[in-house]
């Protein structure tokens, strides 16, 4: 060891050799890794990082905001209604959805090698589409709830679910769990079967053959055919609900009572809470369906593009809840008073 040393040149240029050597060594293992391979960090990649961080930092208070409100009351009073259950189990989901959309971006800036030789993996698919998958689902009960729970229809069906939705509602959550692994593990095992022909997508997208291509699309989009069915129960609640507005409205118009009562204000409030997370609903859909195809070229602008659309949904609805609820928004000013106050 000692005459290894002895033999490195003791003058300054030796020195400025071994600097050079290590620099060279550091480098190598650096694109090994797949750190900054190919051309360096744009602009345009920087500010969709920046976005991104936002977004993150947004879903992250928001979301974990509404699981730590509702365990907490959970460990407190050693039980939750429905509709707290509810707002867990899409905040849980919520959360994982969150930080797997920013890993993914951050490992296709900062380490692109390993990005596209690791990150659709069988494993890594089954996480990724079991999130979305129970994401969707857990939206749609609380569509569901608030239909049920705000709608004034007389119909019979209609009334035997409005006063049955509560003790209904963990077996909704219990069923979007099941359909959600069905789903998953459905996506990963199409995905993992045709992933042979397909391992140089995210290099270049050309290089896949058509037959082989059209396959794993058709495959995909036909699996996930299924979240088209929450989506349509969706779209249903939602036109209950301006059904039930303009009902509503009518009536009060009529007896000349106005819409300052408060039924008036819990259908305005829901449908405001609704049509919004409607909006960022379909956004996020369009965008997992362009993504599942796999024809967008890697690290382009609308690759980015639709990943700040995907982060932006399950960011977007966690504010949307919160400021759509007094009990949160007193607990959220609560938190940020104390945080002051310290």
């Amino acid at each position: 060891m000692e005459e290894g040393f002895r033999s490195w040149p003791r003058t300054p240029g030796g020195f400025h050799w071994l600097c050079l050597c290590h620099t060279a060594a550091v480098w190598t293992w650096a694109k090994r890794l797949g750190f900054l391979v190919g051309d360096m960090i744009s602009l345009g990649e920087i500010s969709h990082t920046i976005v991104l961080t936002v977004l993150f930092i947004i879903g992250i208070i928001g979301n974990g905001f509404l699981v730590v409100v509702n365990v907490s009351k959970l460990i407190q009073n050693k039980k939750l209604i429905s509709i707290e259950l509810l707002l867990t189990c899409l905040g849980i989901s919520r959360l994982g959805l969150q930080i797997l959309l920013t890993f993914q971006v951050v490992m296709s800036i900062f380490f692109a090698k390993i990005y596209r030789q690791n990150i659709y993996g069988s494993l890594f698919f089954f996480i990724w589409m079991f999130l979305n998958s129970s994401s969707f689902w857990f939206a749609t009960c609380l569509g569901i709830f608030y239909c049920l729970k705000i709608c004034g229809f007389t119909h019979p069906c209609f009334l035997w679910l409005k006063f049955r939705i509560s003790k209904l509602m963990p077996w909704m959550l219990l069923g979007s769990l099941v359909i959600s692994v069905i789903t998953a593990a459905l996506s990963a095992y199409m995905w993992n079967s045709s992933t042979e022909s397909y391992t140089d997508w995210s290099k270049n997208v050309s290089l896949a053959s058509h037959d082989s291509e059209k396959v794993t699309i058709s495959d995909m989009l036909l699996v996930n055919l299924i979240l088209i069915f929450p989506l349509g129960l969706f779209v249903m609640c939602t036109v209950t609900l301006f059904a039930s507005l303009y009902s509503h409205t009518h009536r009060m118009q009529t007896s000349s009572s106005g819409l300052g009562n408060p039924s008036a204000e819990a259908h305005i409030n829901a449908l405001r809470t609704v049509v919004t997370f409607f909006c960022l609903f379909i956004s996020y859909f369009a965008a997992l369906m362009v993504n599942l195809t796999f024809t967008v070229p890697f690290r382009s602008l609308l690759f980015f593009i639709l990943k700040d659309v995907m982060a932006a949904y399950p960011s977007g609805h966690s504010v949307i809840i919160i400021l759509g609820n007094s009990k949160y928004q007193q607990s959220f000013r609560r938190i940020l008073g104390l945080a002051k106050k310290s």
